[in-house]
């Protein structure tokens, strides 16, 4: 037994409600059990209940022992003298406020359906991928497609708290916020934060003065990466370097440092240098790129937006100074509905959140509605598990249940694992 499923017993009810009495043999009558706490205080806030003839509107704490009032400390506490039911698994002892009242209490262990305990044991002891890997395709297709919405939402939202944070950082300019983090996502989750410091090293309206040079907005990069400070004989690079000199001193530039890029392990399509070379390429396309994004009408628009090339010196090259045979690097379709997903999305989301507008925040979900899902470890677990997912909207969902809930075996707060502990 743990505080937990007592909190959630209580909370849905899930005893027998007929002829309840306190330990004092009190008759109770639930009229409402009260609003969970998740801060500091009492449990349950603002319940309603009668206990005899009165009914009492207050407070309810919840415990798995009635000891554990005291090893709490609740009686010194103030805070819980508006107790108006003490609600336990077992009674151990009787329980006192610091006025020496007694306060009612209600036993649980002998109205609980035992099968709710027995499921809950077996859920969060199970060291499958998920606790119900092995029991999810008993619940109802109708649970799983509400709790999609609510965890799709929450995923977009909790990517926007950090934009919120640098919004706030940047004195709310849009332009340069979106910048920075467009910046992170072409780093995918390898290079991210030297990306991120990189474009935090170069603010956007430089480039805006070099808007119509794709050279100078390279050298830019490059320099600022840390890329350009060795000693080349390759002619592009040499002019790259001396356009960077030129600008690091106009602009009086600090760049970070070359050893935060990582090359192991990485396919050379996403070698930092490949990534870098086609950011100036968005950069160079894509003036005032957010407010495009912003107004864009559909995600085909948003995916020719990022249907970014590498130069021509990288088209036989991944690293410096070294040959390969010839490919255009392109930015592929996977990568472009990553950065849709992860940045566009809940950007616009955002935007219409901090404008009142939800034509902006239903139309940052149906992106997602109309891409595929990407492909990733979570997503082909949950297939291989027999969940349809198809959609980049359905796979959010899944990313965050995992994440969030599975993983952290948070069962009690997901409508799966509700189904399951109460029908298994």
């Amino acid at each position: 037994m743990t505080e937990e499923l007592v909190h959630h017993i209580w909370q849905f009810g899930l005893f027998e409600q007929n002829n309840l009495k306190t330990i004092q043999n009190e008759k109770i009558e639930i009229k409402k059990a009260g609003t969970y706490n998740t801060d500091a205080g009492p449990d349950f806030f603002n319940a309603k209940i009668k206990i005899g003839d009165t009914l009492w509107a207050g407070n309810v704490e919840i415990h798995i022992n009635a000891s554990d009032w005291d090893k709490h400390k609740h009686q010194n506490n103030l805070a819980y003298n508006n107790i108006i039911l003490h609600v336990v698994y077992n009674a151990d002892q009787k329980i006192l406020r610091n006025t020496n009242t007694e306060i009612p209490t209600l036993e649980l262990k002998n109205i609980i359906d035992q099968r709710i305990i027995t499921n809950y044991q077996k859920i969060k002891s199970n060291k499958d991928w998920i606790p119900c890997e092995k029991e999810i395709k008993k619940t109802p297709s109708i649970i799983i497609d509400n709790i999609i919405d609510k965890l799709l939402i929450e995923r977009i939202e909790s990517k926007t708290k950090q934009i919120e944070e640098n919004l706030i950082l940047n004195k709310f300019n849009w332009e340069e916020t979106f910048y920075q983090h467009m910046a992170k996502n072409f780093g995918f989750k390898t290079n991210a934060i030297p990306f991120e410091l990189l474009a935090k090293s170069i603010p956007s309206t430089i480039f805006a003065k070099h808007k119509n040079s794709l050279p100078q907005i390279e050298a830019l990069l490059f320099g600022q990466a840390g890329f350009l400070n060795d000693h080349f004989n390759d002619t592009y690079l040499l002019q790259l370097q001396n356009e960077y000199l030129f600008l690091k001193q106009k602009y009086k530039l600090q760049p970070i440092e070359k050893h935060l890029w990582k090359f192991l392990r990485l396919r050379p399509s996403n070698f930092p240098t490949i990534r870098i070379a086609q950011f100036a390429d968005l950069i160079f396309n894509s003036v005032h790129l957010f407010s495009k994004t912003i107004e864009a009408s559909n995600e085909i628009y948003l995916s020719e937006l990022l249907k970014v090339k590498a130069s021509n010196y990288w088209q036989n090259h991944y690293v410096f100074e070294k040959e390969t045979k010839t490919k255009e690097k392109l930015l592929g379709a996977e990568s472009i509905n990553n950065i849709i997903i992860n940045t566009i999305v809940p950007f616009v989301f955002m935007y219409g959140k901090h404008k009142n507008d939800d034509n902006y925040t239903q139309k940052s979900v149906s992106y997602l509605q109309n891409i595929k899902a990407e492909k990733n470890t979570i997503i082909k677990n949950w297939k291989d598990i027999g969940l349809k997912i198809n959609t980049a909207y359905e796979a959010q969902a899944f990313i965050q249940l995992k994440n969030e809930y599975c993983s952290q075996k948070k069962c009690l707060k997901c409508s799966i694992g509700n189904y399951l502990l109460k029908n298994l």
